[in-house]
């Protein structure tokens, strides 16, 4: 439930004796442990939440107090019962929230109190333990109603008895229940617009002929057909998801609706009329038999042409993603001169083909990744080829090219993706021998691609000026062990634009790069190489993110964390290096920045005497050893010759004081000088 704020409100919070908390006319008494409805609130609350607490029983008494209220909710408590005089002082009550409660033990006597709220809007009976039977008996005098939710119950058949007298319904959900039939169950709510039936158990959907809906989910269900009335009335249907099911053909839809949203993701889908063996399925058909008491109606159903009689134009978002269409059938796109999205990723396609004035000519998103695309067939005149299109997903296909100069009539490409592909980026560098060079993708001089993923495409060392005229800002190398073989001069000419870099798994090494003049450069991934050193060109970079994963790095410079680089870094990661745990000195510093973040600081180890172990809590031994190794050498020559020094020394005061006497005597004797004793 949603607290309303006034335009020009000032929102002043108060405690109620109850340690409820007041917020102009809305009550909070979420999670206060409160078996029953405290008395002792505000008399003008709209609004009162009681969600997540004991209460069992809503009692007769229990809201007189509160004569105003146009929202309770009640979710997540132990409540049993609704005595049938609970809402008597309450008429005015729009919304309210059962959800989540025990409402089946007495439903009957629950069902006597709704019945006297004669202006309810908005009821939410999710998670109760709900049959079809006890639904139906809970809102049979509830004609009010414009949005009823039976999500998570235990309903398993629905039928024309359920909803018969919700006449004003707008909005049902009925997800995530155990429902394998519906028997015109929906036949009445002549005003349902928006309808969820999703994570049910549906095995088909035929005759489907509400003509006022205007969003229908049927997803995550066992559907394997969805058959609309064939008729010609005009369907307001806008948003169909069919996504999660078992389909094995293209939905036979409406002939004349307002769909713009068709999701058909992970299916079983494709098209019959010609098969992978040459034959043809195009006459074949397919006959529905609809057995209804002791009525029997066949439908016969061709499998394509069925198709071709239903209006797309309206159809913006098409995701076909995740089924097995190994072709689209001559004319299909055609009928969609209205889409924008095309999502045909995780298929079996071989070919797709661009042309000039192609009917999608609004297209600005197309996903063609994760199929077998061995072409991508184009034909190149002196117009544009998808006008539009700003994203072209091509990754993890069996490309080697691309039509020649396809992105110059592209005019509005942004990003494209071509990795997992075998392809090469022109101009190629001359190989001695060779007669004729492979093909390549060719990207020079496209000024609008800002986005270029070309990871694992095996690229090698790059000749001439592959991003030449290119304004590139997002660029993915990963995953291409010898892309940084040979002249790097190719990598700086995008120094000036480049914004985020991936060279993970490049087999990188310390020197090979030199990024001081990446000035624009925010996110930087050098994760899976073979650093040893740390890279001083980037201390001079004013990155937001750097990954460091898996290298060879035994530290980082003492004073990163005093470097441009430090200063401006917002994230890092620094895990699986051979770390020093006896020179870590970089990484206290680097805990002290403020604001910078190490999503894997704790996965982060180092070694010492062939331990691993963690820098955060490091042993005092450890600590106290690694003192002395770090320790200046001279220092600790002098400490450990001082001893020596003082012990000789009085050593030597103790000899002279002992042989004094005889000493002096024998100086005497051998000066000749008489002694005054």
């Amino acid at each position: 439930l949603a607290v309303g704020w006034g335009s020009g409100a000032v929102a002043a919070w108060a405690t109620s004796p109850s340690g409820c908390e007041l917020v102009q006319s809305t009550t909070d008494c979420t999670g206060r442990w409160l078996s029953s409805v405290p008395g002792n609130l505000r008399g003008d609350t709209e609004e009162l939440l009681l969600d997540d607490n004991t209460i069992q029983v809503l009692g007769n008494a229990s809201l007189l107090s509160y004569h105003q209220l146009r929202c309770l909710s009640l979710t997540k408590n132990r409540l049993e019962l609704i005595e049938p005089s609970a809402f008597l002082s309450s008429q005015g009550l729009h919304v309210l929230s059962l959800a989540d409660n025990l409402l089946f033990t007495n439903y009957s006597l629950t069902a006597a109190a709704l019945s006297a709220l004669p202006a309810l809007r908005t009821l939410d009976l999710a998670g109760n333990c709900l049959t079809e039977d006890m639904v139906s008996v809970l809102v049979w005098n509830l004609s009010s109603l414009e949005s009823l939710s039976v999500a998570r119950n235990i309903i398993m058949r629905l039928d024309s008895s359920i909803f018969t007298n919700l006449t004003q319904l707008l909005e049902l959900n009925l997800e995530k229940n155990y429902i394998f039939e519906i028997d015109q169950a929906f036949e009445g709510l002549q005003r349902l617009q928006r309808l969820n039936i999703a994570y049910n158990y549906l095995p088909c959907v035929v005759e489907f002929g509400l003509t006022q809906l205007r969003v229908l989910n049927v997803s995550n269900n066992i559907i394997e057909w969805f058959l609309a009335l064939e008729s010609d009335d005009l369907f307001e249907l806008e948003v169909l998801d069919l996504s999660h099911n078992r389909l094995l053909f293209f939905p036979v839809l409406p002939r004349q609706s307002k769909l713009h949203s068709l999701l058909l993701k992970d299916n079983e889908m494709s098209f019959y009329q010609r098969l992978p063996n040459g034959t043809s399925l195009a006459d074949v058909t397919v006959q529905f038999l609809l057995i209804d008491g002791n009525s029997t109606n066949v439908t016969t159903v061709s499998l394509w042409d069925e198709i071709c009689h239903s209006n797309l134009s309206s159809l913006r978002l098409l995701d076909m993603s995740q089924n097995q269409v190994w072709y689209l059938p001559e004319g299909f796109l055609a009928q969609m001169p209205s889409l924008t999205h095309l999502k045909l990723n995780q298929n079996c396609l071989e070919t797709f083909h661009l042309s000039e004035g192609d009917p999608l000519a609004l297209l600005t998103e197309l996903d063609l990744s994760q199929n077998q695309l061995m072409e991508l067939g184009a034909e190149v005149g002196a117009g544009d080829i998808l006008p539009n299109l700003q994203l072209f997903n091509l990754s993890t296909n069996r490309l080697r090219a691309l039509p020649p100069g396809v992105f110059t009539y592209i005019r509005k490409i942004a990003t494209v993706d071509l990795s997992r592909n075998r392809v090469d980026l022109c101009p190629q560098p001359a190989v001695t021998g060779e007669a004729e060079r492979p093909p390549c993708v060719d990207i020079r001089g496209v000024e609008t691609l800002t986005h270029l993923s070309l990871a694992g495409c095996g690229l090698r060392g790059l000749g001439g000026h592959p991003f030449q005229g290119t304004s590139l800002m997002h660029l993915d190398l990963s995953d291409n062990h010898q892309v940084l073989s040979g002249d790097l001069g190719w990598l700086q000419d995008l120094a000036l634009t480049l914004q985020v870099l991936s060279l993970r798994n490049t087999s990188l090494s310390s020197t090979a790069v030199d990024f001081s003049a990446f000035n624009s450069l925010v996110r930087l991934d050098l994760s899976e190489n073979s650093l040893t050193v740390f890279p001083t060109s980037l201390g001079v970079l004013k990155l937001r993110s750097l990954d460091l994963r898996d290298n060879c790095l035994p530290a980082l410079p003492p004073d990163v964390a005093r470097t441009p680089l430090g200063k401006s870094l917002q994230e890092v990661y620094l895990s699986q290096n051979p770390y020093n745990c006896c020179t870590l000195g970089w990484w206290d510093a680097l805990q002290r920045v403020e604001g910078l973040h190490v999503p894997d600081g704790q996965e982060m180890t180092c070694s010492y005497d062939s331990r691993t172990l963690s820098p955060r809590a490091l042993p005092e031994p450890v600590l106290w050893s690694c003192r002395w190794r770090t320790a200046d050498l001279a220092l600790l020559y002098l400490v450990l010759a001082l001893p020596t020094c003082l012990t000789l020394l009085v050593a030597f005061a103790v000899i002279f004081l002992m042989l004094k006497q005889k000493l002096l005597k024998m100086v005497k004797s051998r000066c000749g000088v008489s002694s005054p004793y």
